[in-house]
């Protein structure tokens, strides 16, 4: 099984319970009528980026689904917190890419964001041969790296919140999600 379609989503869930605040994340990110399956770090070769949107209709309700998540939880009234996956997609359609997770606290979404695209891209770079320093600034490797040609592309989506201040849970959540090619177009709506 290999999927052929992937979308982006993310969410952020408030409550008194931690568990709960995670299924409301998991609610605004249109994937709590399915059970998620946490899968490693490759992006199929061939693999096509659908909207957030065309990704939810053709998932149905207690579908089994894989994907790359990440999540972050607090209970500390205004602690800023993230979760982000990173993508990075070779030039040539015939490799795989590399997707990251990363969590943390204190980084805005720019920030957490950056760095989860940073860590899919130099995955990739050292699969492809490009030769960087890992101690040189984001900017410069992605310059290197796009430059080689053998990137085409990076992205991250990545939620960040700051913790209720009344002390409730508050997590976020950010995904990629695999579409089977075998599951048939959901016609309800999901919320």
């Amino acid at each position: 099984m290999i999927p052929r379609k992937v979308f982006l989503t993310k969410g952020v869930g408030v409550h008194k319970e931690k568990l709960a605040s995670f299924e409301l994340a998991l609610r605004m990110a249109g994937l709590a009528h399915c059970n998620l399956v946490l899968v490693s770090s490759i992006y199929p070769p061939g693999c096509k980026r659908l909207s957030r949107e065309e990704g939810l209709k053709l998932l149905r309700p207690g579908e089994i689904v894989f994907c790359v998540y990440d999540r972050e939880s607090t209970n500390e009234p205004n602690r800023l917190v993230a979760a982000s996956v990173g993508v990075a997609i070779p030039a040539d359609e015939n490799q795989h890419g590399y997707l990251s997770e990363h969590h943390s606290c204190g980084e805005t979404d720019e920030k957490a964001g950056e760095y989860a695209e940073d860590l899919a891209a130099s995955m990739l770079a050292t699969t492809l041969g490009i030769e960087f320093n890992p101690d040189t600034a984001w900017d410069e490797r992605e310059q290197i790296f796009k430059m080689s040609e053998k990137i085409v592309r990076t992205t991250n989506t990545t939620q960040s919140a700051i913790g209720n201040k009344d002390g409730l849970w508050t997590t976020v959540f950010a995904a990629c999600v695999f579409i089977n090619d075998d599951a048939p177009p959901n016609n309800s709506e999901n919320k």
